[in-house]
């Protein structure tokens, strides 16, 4: 059988530790244990987050147009992928047995005659590599509210400030003194309590005031700007205020004052108390696509039907306890046994020990990009001392190594973090399908919501019934119940390598 190697990085410092050539040099050993043909290798150095993949593209386009299996021989599964969004491109041909997926490291092959048992622990992995990717993101996220704890504005300066770089290369932002005097103004003029928002936009416009595109503004942008705590002194940042550090353009007291005359001309909002509709939103009619929806009857019992207004559909009534057990019987079918979990939980400490060489390789290669930083600020006060650079010249290079030093820091902590955190994400998932059924009966409305948005990807009513599609892994997992073997023995060779 033919076989393409992939070896991939997702930085270019780690493809300067010769992480790719280990991961081919492996990789090869393998495929001619295996009596595997080697057709081409592609190396690729890239984010595994990034939207498009395209060398991932052109593996797939090679295999498509091969006429005979190809085996796809990579390290781990989250070489291969980290979401669940290439597990179908991947699925359909192997199901067409034109792909065998050969992963190193977990002893694992994925071809048209595996089992469920093989199959989630493949979906186990993509879990597992894509908690790693979620973590990482949770990171950049704590690394902004870190910033506005610090007072610093991280997002595109509004209006009346404006966005800077400082010779640093550091970011900051300051008041724009050709927009800020419109600001000022237009809190000044409302705060009257003699202009509505159409006639403020419209008086702005004729004194001249533009948006950052150069348009005139309109009473929707003027009502934004006016509620903009930014201006007095705090920014908003995910519906929490912090102290920022910039210069305010108006007082506190004319804040609240242009406040209160906006509340003045609100209308009193109607207050309507909506019904307790469990799938409320969450199913569609698979005959036109129109969302079903619910309505309590007789004060005591929930139906759904098409909610199409052109009546393509014909009206018809189903009870709820009809489509809830439904629900129920799936999430029996995605409930595992004691001793799967176990299993389970086993094979992904194996698989983390057996990443434990990789992080390590990274972990090294950060800490000599730390050390040379050091000898370089050392050097750099050296030369300073010693007169042969000035002082500006000192100050930025001094800026540009400690930021890379924060940003070298942060990144080997991230990385021990996702780690952490991957193995118990992968533990709770686990844990829920083990009492899918007791948690969502026990759980509040709104959580239950969030329950089957979290467990089902596409829930539709056709002719009175329900259809389900669940999400991965639980759709492997479903498959589970029937399977009298759990984890495949792996490959006593494997063993002997690893």
């Amino acid at each position: 059988m033919k076989a393409i190697i992939l070896a991939r990085v997702s930085s270019k410092e780690q493809e300067d530790g010769q992480s790719i050539p280990s991961q081919v040099r492996r990789l090869t050993e393998y495929s001619l244990k295996k009596n595997l043909q080697i057709e081409r290798v592609f190396q690729i150095t890239e984010s595994s987050s990034k939207e498009t993949r395209k060398q991932f593209d052109q593996v797939i386009s090679l295999i498509k147009k091969s006429k005979e299996p190809v085996a796809l021989v990579t390290d781990t599964v989250d070489r291969l992928q980290r979401s669940f969004r290439e597990t179908p491109i991947l699925d359909e041909i192997r199901k067409k047995g034109k792909l065998e997926l050969h992963f190193l490291r977990e002893g694992l092959v994925v071809n048209k005659d595996a089992n469920s048992a093989q199959l989630l622990q493949w979906d186990i992995g993509v879990l597992f590599a894509s908690s790693y990717i979620r973590q990482l993101s949770d990171n950049v996220k704590r690394s902004k509210e870190q910033s506005a704890r610090n007072g610093e504005w991280t997002s595109k300066a509004p209006f009346g400030y404006k966005n800077v770089t400082l010779p640093s290369g550091s970011k900051t932002v300051e008041v724009d003194l050709l927009t800020s005097p419109f600001l000022v103004k237009m809190f000044e003029l409302y705060a009257t309590g003699l202009y509505s928002l159409k006639t403020l936009a419209v008086k702005m416009s004729e004194l001249g005031m533009r948006s950052s595109n150069g348009n005139k503004i309109f009473a929707s942008g003027i009502e934004f700007i006016l509620k903009n705590p930014f201006y007095y002194g705090l920014m908003r940042v995910k519906n929490e205020l912090y102290p920022h550090k910039y210069i305010p353009l108006i007082s506190e007291w004319l804040f609240n004052k242009v406040q209160g005359v906006l509340q003045s001309r609100n209308k009193s909002p109607v207050q309507y108390a909506g019904k307790k509709i469990l799938f409320r939103g969450l199913i569609t009619c698979n005959n036109c696509g129109c969302l079903v929806s619910g309505d309590i009857k007789k004060k005591k019992y929930t139906y759904y039907s098409c909610n199409n207004s052109k009546r393509i559909c014909k009206k018809r009534w189903v009870r709820e306890e009809k489509l809830l057990a439904v629900v129920l019987g799936y999430f029996e079918k995605i409930q595992l046994s004691n001793d799967l979990v176990d299993e389970t939980v086993k094979y992904l400490k194996k698989s983390i020990s057996n990443e434990q060489e990789f992080f390590n390789s990274s972990q090294e290669n950060l800490r000599k990009e730390l050390d040379n930083i050091q000898n370089r600020i050392s050097k750099l006060i050296d030369m300073h001392l010693d007169g042969v650079i000035d002082s500006e010249t000192y100050k930025i290079k001094l800026e540009e190594y400690k930021k890379r030093q924060r940003e070298i820091t942060s990144n080997m902590r991230d990385q021990v973090d996702a780690d952490e955190t991957c193995l118990i994400t992968a533990q709770r998932v686990l844990g829920l399908a083990r009492r899918a059924k007791e948690i969502f009966i026990s759980s509040k409305l709104s959580e239950k919501q969030q329950f089957l948005k979290f467990v089902f990807s596409n829930l539709k009513m056709d002719d009175g019934n329900l259809l389900v599609e669940l999400r991965e892994p639980f759709s492997t997992m479903a498959k589970m119940k029937d399977e009298t073997k759990w984890l495949p023995e792996q490959d006593s060779n494997l063993r002997q390598n690893d």
